[in-house]
């Protein structure tokens, strides 16, 4: 039996806000948790308040990484400069590789009721950071799952129990959506070498004698394999990992690059038009 990956820290999100004024929680790149490579950024929007979220994330441009948008429950609608527009309803999945350069909103389309839902931000390595943008819309019905009497597994990326992930994907990463019953068991083998991170949303999840509360996001080391137990109530949560790509991160908002002097030209290039 393979050797179980220890917990090695337990972090608390920390209420934001983003775009027009839209109410999150930041998870990933806060004072407590910059950035875990190859994941940049880890927000969640959940509110029933149409004034905390109706204004939505207007146009706005990226370039050198990935945005994964995730709805849990609502709708969500994606329109790029490349001409790409879509709309994500509960469960689905918007992955879009900005590449060299893209402007975009996602603007919700709802005026009430509940919407929840993550984003999730990837790098790129170099080889990749000036690629052509792509987006990829992926609705609910769309996405793999594992069904057991114990675990539904949703499998956004990567593989589980030999059932592959509907994204493609330009770095090794796996993303998913676990909801478990009470003391439920969740194993799963991941590479060693890889970092790895677990948001819980709902119950808790005990690893160890440690335990991820609600809201609260686990980072575990580098080698063995994976293994939660949910707590009394069950629990849900997203699986996050990654092949570590080891270069220098220079970030300025929403343009994640290799150096200053790339991100200076990011600006440049968008101030030009030259983004797609």
């Amino acid at each position: 039996m393979s050797q179980k990956r220890s917990l090695l820290a337990v972090v608390d999100g920390m209420p934001t806000s983003d775009g027009a004024g839209v109410s999150l929680l930041r998870v990933v790149g806060t004072p407590q948790i910059d950035y875990l490579d190859p994941f940049l950024m880890l927000d969640e929007f959940k509110n029933d308040d149409p004034g905390a979220y109706v204004a939505g994330f207007p146009e706005h441009p990226h370039r050198g990484f990935e945005t994964v948008s995730y709805m849990k429950q609502g709708a969500m609608k994606h329109r790029d400069s490349a001409g790409n527009e879509g709309i994500i309803h509960d469960g689905g999945v918007q992955w879009m590789t900005a590449g060299r350069g893209i402007i975009h909103s996602e603007m919700p389309q709802q005026t009430e009721g509940l919407l929840w839902g993550y984003q999730l931000w990837v790098n790129l390595p170099a080889a990749h950071k000036m690629t052509a943008p792509r987006y990829q819309d992926i609705q609910t019905d769309d996405i793999p799952e594992v069904i057991t009497d114990e675990l539904h597994v949703r499998i956004m990326a990567g593989n589980y129990a030999g059932v592959e992930g509907a994204s493609q994907t330009l770095w090794p990463v796996e993303y998913m959506d676990i909801m478990a019953k009470p003391h439920a068991v969740m194993a799963h083998d991941i590479p060693d070498g890889h970092n790895v991170m677990v948001f819980v949303y709902d119950g808790e999840m005990t690893v160890g004698d440690k335990v991820i509360r609600p809201h609260q996001l686990g980072i575990f080391e580098q080698s063995g394999s994976l293994e939660m137990v949910a707590g009394e109530t069950g629990a849900g949560c997203l699986l996050m990992a990654g092949k570590p790509i080891g270069e220098p991160v220079a970030k300025m908002g929403p343009f994640v690059m290799n150096t200053e002097a790339e991100l200076r030209q990011a600006v440049m290039d968008f101030r030009a038009g030259k983004f797609a």
